[in-house]
């Protein structure tokens, strides 16, 4: 028994405790923030928590009751989806429906976010009340959770937030490109006037 729950003091633990601690408390605090810092700092922190969370050891269930979810994310979500504004819908070529759907399905970076917080709040919450079994199942629950479903939440809302970052900086230059017009492509070609 002992030996057990000595997983949760194992540092790829300690790590991915700290970068799931920062994830949350980033979110927690990005309604403040202005997109492209969000956009920004997800990029950085995604990648970092998926090694941490891939770098976990093996851990098994050695309690008999499941630890409560405390979590509800809504708010979370719904500000999440207000600093991303038009940028936050984008299109999910990689889900199991897809089999069935020849149209790529579409998807919330703000929804993604905060259903991998969720997971990982959850798991935080139990860690920080510092009971060993309990923290241990929690650990296992959220690396099952992460191999089932947020690892990959997170690497598609991580292709969804690369492209916001990259592709807009080329896309919003062109301000006057809604109009189908010819002569829209010579605002500000002086030369053709002279």
């Amino acid at each position: 028994m002992k030996k057990e729950s000595q997983v949760i003091f194992d540092r790829n633990v300690v790590e991915f405790v700290t970068v799931a601690a920062e994830f949350c408390k980033f979110l927690e605090q990005a309604e403040t923030m202005k997109r492209d810092t969000f956009v920004d700092t997800s990029l950085k922190i995604l990648p970092l928590l998926y090694l941490k969370a891939a770098m976990l050891p093996e851990t098994e269930i050695i309690g008999d009751d499941a630890p409560e979810s405390y979590v509800t994310e809504e708010v979370l979500r719904i500000n999440l989806a207000g600093i991303l504004a038009e940028k936050d819908d984008y299109l999910d070529v990689f889900i199991q429906d897809m089999v069935y759907s020849d149209q790529p399905i579409k998807k919330n970076i703000s929804e993604d976010l905060a259903d991998i917080y969720q997971a990982i709040k959850d798991f935080i919450f139990v860690f920080q009340l510092g009971l060993n079994e309990t923290m241990n199942d929690s650990l296992a629950i959220c690396q099952e959770q992460f191999k089932e479903y947020w690892g990959q939440t997170l690497v598609n809302t991580l292709r969804a937030l690369h492209d916001v970052k990259y592709r807009q900086s080329e896309e919003d230059e062109p301000e006057e490109d809604d109009c189908d017009d010819d002569d829209c492509h010579c605002h500000g070609h002086h030369h053709h006037h002279e």
